[in-house]
């Protein structure tokens, strides 16, 4: 089973990803760790600070590949990172489909404005951040309202955070 775990910033992505790992010993990979190998390479024409529009694109076009991988060779696989466009199922047939699970967490407008400053103090929860704070209050309601209304319209479940930080992804 290959899982993708998808969402804003600062919603628990790799928190959530290492928690199976260590629950169900499914390896992950974080697409920004791809995304920082192939940029420090120089593999990657893009940058960090390069747009979503333009990094989303390349990075899934690899994901992609990489998961198909997984599911053809009976692999599990954790795939956590904000780079997982919503028209994902567009890249699978029905037989890989069946094999992948998709979450996106998605902070609701009440727990950010109830919970900004908890959001900033658990930003290390489960890696270093270049930028510690550096993500502020309107950038996470605006990101994190894209990701509700993105699920909407393709169809795709969230993991809505809205009152206590829990997040537990049922396999």
């Amino acid at each position: 089973m290959v899982v993708l775990i998808a969402g804003g910033t600062h919603t628990g992505k790799t928190l959530a990803a290492q928690t199976l790992l260590e629950r169900y010993q499914y390896p992950y990979l974080s697409i920004d760790h791809l995304k920082m190998g192939l940029i420090r390479s120089g593999v990657c024409p893009l940058t960090p600070e390069s747009p979503d529009r333009l990094l989303t694109p390349y990075l899934w076009n690899i994901v992609k590949e990489i998961v198909k991988t997984a599911v053809e060779n009976g692999q599990n696989l954790v795939v956590e990172g904000c780079y997982i466009p919503f028209d994902w199922q567009k890249s699978f047939g029905p037989a890989y489909l069946e094999q992948i699970r998709y979450f996106c967490l998605v902070f609701s407008e009440r727990y950010i404005r109830e919970h900004y400053g908890d959001i900033l103090k658990y930003e290390h929860a489960a890696e270093r951040r270049a930028q510690p704070g550096a993500c502020t209050r309107r950038e996470l309601l605006q990101e994190n309202a894209r990701n509700l209304a993105g699920c909407g319209r393709h169809g795709l479940p969230c993991v809505l955070i809205d009152g206590e930080y829990r997040v537990e992804l049922t396999l």
